[in-house]
């Protein structure tokens, strides 16, 4: 695949960079990371009123700007590189992306307009004590009451799950297994029975939350999809959402290559730059090839999404496992190659290395990944 970007998706993402160099530098990044929201609800009006990026996914019947997966892993990039503090992710790649792939008309009517706004945040509520980022790992339960379902159950590692208007709850019917018998309810965050609370995480650039489900009564109305048979829509939510995350890892490992190597063309020892030494150029140029080759998968990943393609489920698990363990490497080779000071706080090694640990398990780890993708092309049964 010969893959170039429009240039009207080049002009998107030259935009992103020039905005994020501009109102997510350093600074501003640990002060968002500190603050009580883990964000800038100032810097999240200028993305959603006056950039629209939060649109991004949304058809433009319903106030969005209908475009696709390619432009998000575009966006999602410059964003990774920038440490962005916002809840973007949580609220287009899991929450809207939920209500897209599963939602009926009605439900999209109902909640997307106001995503696309920016007015509403939503995420997806997946992850339980387990751990486990598949329908296999929910246990959470719904049964009818009524005209509608009565939700019961505990959530962890939410995405900005403490403050979302909206919030997709993954669960199942009792004496279900597997896939069989999940099902999806849009939850408004201030629903009865619904307690919030936020988690201490490695990476404060993204906050994640605990979710406790006591007795939380919704209509019918606010099931997506049929009752019982959502494990198919989650398996495409998650992949979608998997392409989102490689895309933002590819941008932070290029910050990391590009802050290695400033370093070591500025710090001399010896009398000559560190960057001279053939130790550093070496790992310098395995961290490029690290970046170069996460790119490709993150990239022909979002081509995939954007077509529909039958491949999705192999080319996110594969573009998850790469570009995670990309990151990190990238990272933690970033720290060494600065010695000394890339363990203080006034550098942002340690930033971008907490944010490539905490998005190594979020949504499955590597080797689960990696375990995905052999199943998916028949290596294993």
């Amino acid at each position: 695949m010969n893959f170039a970007f429009t240039q009207e998706q080049e002009e998107l993402r030259a935009m992103a960079r020039a905005f994020l160099a501009e109102r997510s530098g350093s600074e501003q990044v640990r002060a968002a990371m500190e603050s009580e929201h883990g964000h800038d609800p100032a810097l999240w009006k200028q993305i959603a009123g006056e950039l629209g990026w939060t649109a991004l996914l949304v058809p433009e019947r319903l106030g969005g700007l209908g475009l696709g997966f390619v432009e998000l892993v575009a966006l999602l990039e410059p964003m990774g590189e920038a440490l962005l503090c916002s809840p973007f992710f949580a609220s287009v790649c899991l929450g809207a992306n939920a209500l897209l792939v599963a939602g009926d008309e009605a439900q999209q009517a109902e909640w997307l307009p106001g995503l696309a706004a920016g007015e509403l945040r939503a995420t997806l509520a997946l992850a339980e004590a387990s751990g486990r980022w598949d329908a296999s790992g929910v246990a959470a339960t719904f049964r009818r009451e009524g005209a509608g379902y009565l939700l019961a159950g505990e959530k962890r590692f939410v995405p900005d799950g403490a403050d979302a208007e909206l919030v997709v709850v993954a669960a199942r019917a009792e004496g279900s297994r597997g896939e069989q018998g999940i099902s999806l309810f849009a939850v408004p965050g201030d629903a009865a029975g619904l307690a919030r609370t936020a988690l201490p995480t490695l990476d404060r650039t993204r906050r994640l939350a605990a979710l406790a489900l006591d007795g939380v009564r919704v209509p019918a109305a606010a099931r997506l999809g049929e009752e019982g048979a959502a494990g198919p829509a989650l398996r495409e939510i998650l992949d979608r959402a998997a392409i989102g995350l490689a895309a933002e890892q590819v941008g932070g490992a290029q910050r990391c290559l590009d802050m290695a190597v400033a370093h070591a063309k500025g710090r001399e020892q010896f009398g000559r730059p560190i960057g001279s030494f053939q130790a550093i150029k070496h790992k310098c140029a395995d961290m490029m090839v690290a970046v170069e080759t996460a790119r490709s998968a993150a990239y022909y990943a979002g081509c995939v999404a954007a077509e529909g393609s039958a491949e999705l489920a192999s080319v996110a698990s594969l573009a998850k496992a790469w570009c995670s363990e990309a990151y990190f490497r990238c990272a933690a080779d970033s720290l060494q190659i600065h010695g000394g000071v890339g363990f203080t706080w006034e550098y942002d090694c340690h930033l971008h290395l907490k944010r490539a640990r905490g998005g190594e398990t979020l949504l499955g780890t590597p080797a689960e990944h990696r375990a995905r993708v052999a199943r998916e092309i028949g290596l294993e049964p």
